[in-house]
Parts: structure tokens; C-alpha cells; sequence
């Protein structure tokens, strides 16, 4: 018997979105029933020929419509907190987070995922790592053994996680940075694109260069 697939509303509507879309179309299992965005100059179009159908204030609506499942389809450049708040706005409304990883991602079966992942080709989470609630490991990210990701944290293209990194809530690591073996990532802090981080990185702090220093120290 051949189950129906799993109807699923996406939050957001730019080029994030267009990833996740195609991750959930080939991962298979999902009925993409629509978008929500706030921008209302895009209320009626569609992305990836999924129709934008409103605001966020439709969350309920679509929810009490039947619909269980959604997935957050804004990504963050620095900034990981309006992902966090839809997360909790999906959440709190009732639905379910769809599990988004690539086919083309490796994913070790002694990794443990949390909700709402966005894991993208080319990514890899090896054994014994820990990833949290709505976290993305954006295209070719690795993630080595015995890391922990909390929660809403992103993971840009191409970052590198040696083994045992620990990047706490919030954080954003930058594109093809690349983290050494044991240090810690604070709350909310910032790894710039490119970066060597080689120390211990404060809760809040913005950290650029080879080796990385906090932005405000850069220049000392």
C-alpha cells in the first residue's frame, strides 16, 4: 500500500527556500501545499512553482485546514534569530518540522539530528556529532566526529568542524571557515567567511582573519 505524502507549508519565500523545496521533492514523501512570507509584493507568485499564498498570519488557518508539517525556508546571513522566531511560531502553532537532508548528503547512522533539520548536498555530519533543533549545514559543510551544534545554529557553505567543535545556540558560521579541533563557538557569535579560528570564541562576538580575532580587535 502506497502512503499518501505528507502535506507541507513553507516559511519564506527567497532563495533559501528554493533549496529546501528541492531537497524535500527529492527526498520524496512531501506535498508542498504552499509559502508564507511577509513580503506582501510577493503574495500570489510562486517560487519553484510553489505558490506564495500570504502572510505568517495564516499559520493557524492552514493548520486548523489540516496541514501538520513545515519547514523554515529563510536562511540567515550572520543573523540566526528570525529563524528561531518562525521555529518557535510554527511550534507553538502545532505543526511538525519536515526533515530536510539530501540525498547526496552522508549523514552517519551514530549522528544524532534534531528537529528540523536542512542538511544539503554535499554535506557531511560524521559519527558521534550532535545537531540540534532547526539547525541548516549548508552545501559541502563537514562536520567531524563528536561536534555538538545547538540549536539555530547555521553552518554556511563549505565551513569545515574539525573533531569535538562545540558551536553553541545561535551562532553562524561563515562560509569556508574552518574551525580547529575543540575550541567552542559562544551564543549568538559570528564566524566571518574565510576564517581560522583556533581559539575559544565569546558569547556575541564577531570573529574575521587567519588566525581569527574578534572584529574590534582586528586591527590590534
Amino acid at each position: 500500500m502506497i502512503s499518501e505524502p505528507t502535506q507541507v507549508l513553507g516559511l519564506g519565500a527567497g532563495g533559501h527556500a528554493k533549496v529546501v523545496i528541492e531537497i524535500l521533492r527529492l527526498a520524496g514523501g512531501y506535498d508542498i501545499i504552499g509559502l508564507l512570507d511577509q513580503r506582501e509584493e510577493l503574495w500570489g507568485t510562486s517560487v519553484s512553482k510553489v505558490k506564495v499564498l500570504g502572510g505568517d498570519a495564516m499559520l493557524a488557518e492552514i493548520f486548523a485546514g489540516g496541514t501538520r508539517c513545515a519547514f523554515i525556508g529563510v536562511g540567515s546571513v550572520e543573523r540566526t534569530d528570525l529563524r528561531k522566531r518562525l521555529y518557535d511560531q510554527v511550534r507553538a502553532t502545532g505543526f511538525e518540522l519536515a526533515r530536510a537532508v539530501h540525498p547526496k548528503a552522508i549523514v552517519s547512522s551514530e549522528a544524532e539530528i534534531g528537529d528540523g533539520p536542512i542538511i544539503m548536498a554535499g554535506a557531511i555530519v560524521n559519527a558521534a556529532a550532535r545537531i540540534g533543533d532547526n539547525v541548516i549545514i549548508n552545501s559541502g559543510a563537514i562536520i567531524e566526529h563528536d561536534c555538538i551544534i545547538a540549536d539555530h545554529v547555521h553552518v554556511a557553505t563549505g565551513a569545515r568542524l574539525s573533531g569535538g567543535v562545540t558551536v553553541q545556540t545561535g551562532a553562524h558560521i561563515g562560509i569556508g571557515a574552518t574551525i580547529k579541533q575543540g575550541v567552542t563557538i559562544g551564543r549568538e557569535a559570528v564566524v566571518g567567511a574565510g576564517a581560522v579560528v583556533i581559539r575559544d570564541v565569546p558569547n556575541g562576538a564577531t570573529v574575521v582573519g587567519v588566525p581569527a580575532k574578534e572584529l574590534n580587535k582586528a586591527g590590534s
